[in-house]
């Protein structure tokens, strides 16, 4: 815990109580902007919990947006501006998430609380996001399976029980290796890629998101299914100690 005049706006000691198994989108590019926000936010005396709020009405507020305007989505260059506006807002609203931790970690203002609403806000913040893609998977007006968007809202609970267990400090990855090849397959579980390929399926191609839907969808059922196999190789082989 330190005071309002031993961080400066560039210092790293933010950086420095960031987790450590981030992607590589969210290292590289979230990160540096959420210990600068957390920074301001210390130096306002803000709440960590107000920077949690924040990211709660703009990551939820631009995917109502995105539900909202699907009606014209198609029409001539709205989809780019759409697109471009949402990836701003949906990045900013992932670097407060960012950043809410890493102020509570050093300013000391961390509870039981604060972390429960931080999971119940990224909860809400991923449901409309799910909303948004199939939104506009359906505003194309492509048949594809009835299925498929609620095995895709289904399929994307992976992304939310592992954030909670991330936050509780139950997960553990697969893949443990940093190395740049490994970082880059596993940008597909990167929550600040994740919404940079929605929004530039939107700016660019707006029709062709339900292929981004289905992919998903494949990604987030594998690595269950991955996650289940595994995990439970481990509980079979494991077992009370021999005597």
């Amino acid at each position: 815990m330190v005071s309002a005049a031993d961080v400066s706006p560039g210092a790293t000691a933010f950086r420095a109580v960031a987790r450590a198994d981030a992607g590589l989108f969210t290292h590289r590019f979230n990160y540096p902007v959420a210990a600068r926000l957390a920074s301001a936010s210390f130096r306002a005396r803000l709440r960590p919990s107000a920077l949690t709020l924040a990211n709660l009405v703009l990551g939820v507020g631009a995917s109502v947006a995105v539900v909202a305007v699907t009606p014209w989505l198609h029409r001539d260059l709205v989809h780019v501006g759409v697109g471009v506006a949402v990836w701003l807002i949906w990045q900013l609203a992932y670097c407060l998430d960012c950043a809410d931790g890493q102020l509570a970690r050093v300013s000391g203002k961390s509870s039981p609380a604060g972390g429960r609403l931080d999971v119940l806000c990224d909860i809400a913040v991923q449901v409309a996001l799910v909303a948004a893609v199939i939104a506009v998977s359906a505003s194309a007006g492509r048949e594809y399976p009835v299925w498929l968007p609620g095995v895709f809202a289904a399929s994307w609970m992976v992304n939310m029980v592992t954030s909670v267990m991330a936050k509780e400090g139950a997960n553990v990855s697969l893949v443990t290796s940093r190395s740049l090849p490994v970082l880059i397959v596993k940008l597909v579980r990167d929550y600040g890629f994740i919404v940079t390929v929605i929004a530039a399926t939107i700016a660019i191609a707006p029709s062709a998101m339900v292929w981004v839907m289905a992919g998903f969808t494949l990604v987030n059922c594998g690595f269950l299914a991955a996650s289940i196999g595994l995990t439970a190789r481990a509980a079979w082989r494991s077992g009370p100690p021999t005597t």
